[in-house]
């Protein structure tokens, strides 16, 4: 089973790891890509003036022009406690013991913009790019990552990818349709049947989900499993009216 998430955009500042090394990370099939995407975003530094538009960075955040000049030599941490935000937080992977940590990392996939997907413990620096950006020098994000992802997301021989990401970035890695796999979509159903999707507590929802995924060992090789998983847990899941995806009730 694999677990696919969000980034988010905001980010914990340093690290205690050594400099980013692309040939480490999970699927090392898109380390060209990921080459051509880190060389892309620290050469737009070179010009704040450019780098502030393609980024839409406030006033507030030029900061991060420097962040993202420094990418191939800053401090790195795993990937799974570099991300903060409504899901990171929920799952708060620094609570974990030693084995959900480690079940982060044998079947959590964080999908980058600059890094594709990333491995829950792979190291990385802190960065600023979204998936709707369109970074000079290489092709829109979508095209860049999306055939070459799915390749590689194919190439793990996953019996199961539960795909907890939001739209913009299922888009850059599609789930290979050969692949069994599941949307999840949070939503709130209400006295009367009505169904209604989440924003906040959809990503709240999401976190909690893994990090229950992770404390308990879940060992999930099916669309089957995880809903059975899911009721013997307290979690409430149920089909959903499109085929390929499931519903979290919250």
């Amino acid at each position: 089973m694999l677990v696919l998430l969000p980034p988010s955009e905001t980010k914990r500042a340093g690290g205690a790891g050594a400099p980013l090394d692309l040939d480490a990370l999970a699927l090392p099939q898109l380390a060209s890509q990921r080459r051509e995407a880190v060389d892309a975003l620290v050469a737009l530094s070179a010009d704040a003036g450019i780098a502030a538009r393609v980024l839409k960075l406030s006033p507030r955040q030029l900061g991060e022009i420097d962040v993202n000049a420094q990418m191939a030599t800053a401090p790195t941490m795993p990937a799974i406690d570099r991300y903060t935000g409504v899901l990171f937080d929920a799952l708060d992977a620094a609570s974990l013991d030693a084995a959900g940590r480690a079940w982060l990392g044998a079947h959590v996939l964080i999908q980058s913009a600059p890094f594709g997907p990333v491995g829950a413990l792979d190291a990385i620096p802190a960065y600023r790019l979204a998936a709707g950006t369109a970074l000079p020098g290489i092709a829109p994000m979508r095209r860049h990552w999306a055939e070459a992802t799915s390749a590689a997301l194919a190439a793990t021989g996953a019996s199961f990818i539960l795909d907890l990401r939001s739209e913009a970035y299922v888009a850059l890695a599609p789930v290979p349709a050969a692949v069994p796999s599941a949307f999840v979509r949070v939503v709130t159903a209400g006295a009367d049947g009505t169904v209604r999707a989440l924003n906040h507590f959809n990503k709240h929802a999401k976190g909690e989900l893994t990090r229950a995924l992770a404390a308990t060992g879940a060992a999930i090789d099916s669309r089957a499993a995880f809903v059975d998983w899911a009721g013997r847990n307290g979690w409430s899941v149920r089909a959903s009216d499109r085929s390929e995806e499931l519903e979290l009730v919250v």
